[in-house]
């Protein structure tokens, strides 16, 4: 469909109009020279390196998935370097038309995106709030070049037409949409904290024995009397608290397998039951949509392993950097990442007899797992977890199954919030992308939008 055509069949409300996106923006590429980075220039922390993987459902950039480089590679770079507020857009594979909106101070984009920058500033959240609503993310499938490999340019997508509202009507729209965005910022900033606060309380009573210690101090208790009576008063020769002992996860499992995909691969299917690898797990409430791939229903019913019900914790079994295993593990309910899915042959799910599930997420995202998962993974080029290294994982255990209990009471609805607050994220974007291409057909008044956005937010 060329330019005219789409500009000509998409009617607006009165007083709107069209313009290219080349004459409201520019455009800049990322560096493709000899000072492009490569792998050696990447770092655990830096400056972030952002590429197609790191766009979230969302219109977020993920934090916990990104890429880093080195300042001095940073410094070399000649094109490419982003401001908060800047517009990334993908140019090729998959993701392509995919569009996030950057929160960092500063950071730089591979080769496959475009930085947009409005030339008004007035214009850089209602561009991007268009580019990432369904009618702005069509606009990537009729501009691809229609090769094997989809693919655009900064040239192709100047020319994308953009309905412009009027002055005053461009503020109180682009004000309605941030408030679905600010609400959607608070649900991360909130999952932050939340999971920050079950770590830590896990970290306290199960790690570092503190309830105990404070007892044998003669410390006045932090804890509600019924939680605080559980724990023994001292801590026994080994330095743990009386009466526990030290389990292997070998111990407590009831469920550990693995999925598997079609013979063949998933390479070309587009729709089905989502099947999670490795590469899409980061955390409670965090979760890698872009790399998800799909397995056809009839295969899935037929799986005899990989089903993932609510309240699984997943583990990354392999993978990572070469020759190092970067562990990570997330904890599913609420229906979020996905209301039915499956793993496939890279992913752990793990359930236990007597831990609960969010207080076996906790205990696997200690830094102590990872560096046992670290010690216990085999193969060189591309380290992996087998089912006697994740057996083999230590950890203290209470005596009195009841504090377990009590952890579980208090640190479960925090880690199922995470998961709750993600989902309402999704909700909160879909909603965003809908109503803009509502104003524009005059489908909803302003006044009506509004109302939308504080029935949801």
């Amino acid at each position: 469909m060329t330019e005219g055509t789409l500009v000509s069949s998409s009617r607006l409300p009165e007083h709107w109009t069209w313009a290219k996106l080349g004459e409201l923006a520019s455009f800049l590429n990322g560096d493709r020279g000899k000072n492009y980075p490569s792998q050696s220039d990447r770092v655990d922390f830096g400056v972030p390196f952002i590429n197609t993987g790191h766009i979230e459902p969302t219109g977020r950039l993920s934090r916990e998935r990104m890429d880093y480089i080195t300042r001095e590679r940073f410094e070399k770079l000649g094109a490419g370097k982003i401001r908060p507020g800047d517009i990334v857009y993908c140019l090729r594979g998959s993701t392509i038309g995919k569009t996030a909106r950057n929160e960092f101070p500063e950071g730089a984009i591979a080769s496959s995106l475009v930085i947009i920058r409005a030339r008004d500033s007035r214009l850089q959240q209602f561009i991007y709030f268009y580019l990432a609503s369904p009618i702005g993310q069509s606009l990537a499938k009729k501009f691809d070049n229609g090769s094997a490999q989809p693919n655009l340019s900064a040239k192709v997508i100047s020319k994308y037409p953009i309905p412009l509202p009027p002055e005053d009507e461009l503020v109180p729209i682009c004000q309605l949409l941030t408030a679905l965005d600010d609400k959607i910022d608070l649900n991360r900033r909130t999952n932050e904290t939340l999971e920050a606060m079950a770590r830590a309380i896990f970290k306290d009573w199960f790690v570092d024995f503190g309830p105990t210690r404070a007892k044998a101090k003669g410390c006045a208790p932090y804890l509600a009397p019924e939680l605080w009576d559980l724990f023994p008063d001292a801590l026994d020769d080994e330095g743990k608290p009386m009466g526990w002992y030290q389990s292997s996860l070998g111990n407590e499992l009831s469920v550990l397998e693995t999925g598997k995909r079609p013979r063949g691969g998933v390479a070309g299917i587009s729709e089905g039951i989502p099947s999670v690898g490795a590469e899409s797990i980061v955390k409670v409430g965090e979760f890698v949509f872009s790399k998800t791939k799909y397995v056809p229903y009839d295969f899935f019913s037929k799986m005899s392993k990989g089903h993932v019900s609510d309240g699984d914790v997943l583990v990354y079994k392999d993978g990572g950097k070469p020759g190092e295993l970067r562990p990570a593990v997330t904890y599913v309910s609420k229906g979020f990442p996905f209301a039915e899915f499956c793993v496939n042959e890279h992913v752990f799910r793990i359930r236990t007899k007597s831990l609960s599930q969010p207080i076996l997420y906790c205990l696997l995202s200690t830094d102590n797992a990872f560096w046992q998962m670290k010690e216990l993974a085999t193969g060189v080029a591309q380290p992996g977890l087998n089912r006697t290294a994740i057996k083999s994982i230590t950890f203290t255990m209470p005596d009195d199954h009841r504090l377990l209990r009590g952890a579980e009471a208090v640190i479960g609805p925090m880690i199922d919030r995470c998961n709750d607050n993600s989902l309402n994220s999704l909700v909160l974007s879909k909603v965003r992308n809908l109503l803009l291409p509502k104003l524009m057909s005059g489908q909803i008044r302003l006044c009506d939008a509004e109302k939308v956005v504080e029935g949801v937010a």
